[in-house]
């Protein structure tokens, strides 16, 4: 009977050991394929990623070249309107540092005395400054009738490399025609690309802030004592943009053509003056034409002489020398 007992026992334990084998081995299957399973969605995953990487680079690489066509479309418009302008007057820093020379205007010109920083806007510039000599050029426009590019041909081509180094060329745009401004920078950097990246040639526009009102108004742009007091300040203007450039500053026109050794010849008998007692010194019998300043000292006195008659006053009579012509 205990025999029977035992083997009983015994076969119970068996069964119960194949049981929680059969268990065993039946979660070990499962557990085998939720790990096969997890493999295969990790390896999807992965997959997936990898081509949404390989799709996120096209996508890269295609808006790349999408911005740089836009840039080179931008850039191809800029140049074809020919907005060139590098810094404008109006927008300047309260912290950026400037000659203060303008504020003069603010005695003669009463709607310029609530305005902040006056300078002109600069169409190209270098930035030029200690020379021994400027030389300013304000033009308008004309129509049809320009010869800004032949003046400045015969102005810069009758230059010795040596004096071209000691000199700056300022073509002062006094005109509030937007198109002219364009027209000129475009020729200026078209034409003379070696002198503008050299630094000796210069371009600024004269912003409107400058002049009254009256001055900007159609009716007066056709009055000949309007035109003539416009022309006084946008000579006033160019002369104090170049003061602190160079020692000396000479007045030209836009339609004039320089003759051979002009600037040579000019330089040596500034040169051989033994006294600078001097306020000016005429080159030219025509007008206002080559008349020249000593930077410092005699272009402040100019401007406050040359902008008394746009206040009603009588013209101070200074201290003049005449230069041979030709």
């Amino acid at each position: 009977m205990k025999a029977k007992n035992v083997n009983l026992l015994f076969a119970f334990v068996a069964v119960l050991l194949f049981g929680f084998s059969c268990f065993c081995i039946s979660r070990m299957n499962q557990t085998n394929n939720q790990l096969i399973n997890c493999r295969n969605h990790v390896l999807e995953f992965k997959e997936i990623m990898l081509r949404l990487k390989n799709k996120s680079e096209n996508h890269h690489q295609d808006l790349m070249q999408v911005l740089y066509q836009m840039k080179r479309k931008a850039a191809h418009t800029t140049r074809s309107s020919g907005n060139f302008l590098e810094k404008k007057g109006s927008i300047l820093s309260q912290h950026e540092t400037l000659p203060n020379q303008f504020e003069v205007l603010k005695y003669f010109l009463p709607h310029l005395r609530t305005a902040g920083k006056l300078y002109p806007d600069i169409a190209t510039s270098k930035g030029r400054a200690g020379v021994s000599f400027a030389l300013g050029i304000s033009t308008i426009n004309r129509g049809n009738h320009t010869y800004l590019k032949q003046t400045l041909t015969s102005v810069l081509s009758r230059m010795t490399p040596e004096e071209e180094e000691d000199s700056v060329v300022i073509v002062s745009v006094a005109d509030t025609d937007e198109s002219y401004l364009k027209s000129v920078v475009r020729m200026v950097k078209t034409k003379f690309r070696k002198q503008v990246q050299s630094g000796v040639l210069e371009v600024i526009s004269i912003p409107t802030l400058f002049y009254p009102q009256t001055l900007l108004d159609k009716k007066m742009k056709t009055d000949s004592e309007s035109w003539q007091i416009k022309q006084v300040l946008d000579f006033c203007i160019l002369m104090l943009y170049a003061q602190p450039k160079a020692t000396y500053y000479l007045q030209l026109e836009d339609d004039i053509v320089a003759k051979k050794m002009y600037f040579t010849k000019m330089k040596d008998f500034v040169n051989s003056l033994t006294s600078k007692n001097w306020f000016f010194i005429e080159f030219s019998v025509l007008g206002f034409i080559e008349e020249m300043f000593a930077a410092k000292e005699g272009i402040s006195n100019s401007v406050q002489t040359i902008s008394v008659p746009t206040c009603g006053h009588s013209v101070i009579i200074s201290r003049t020398r005449t230069a041979p012509q030709g």
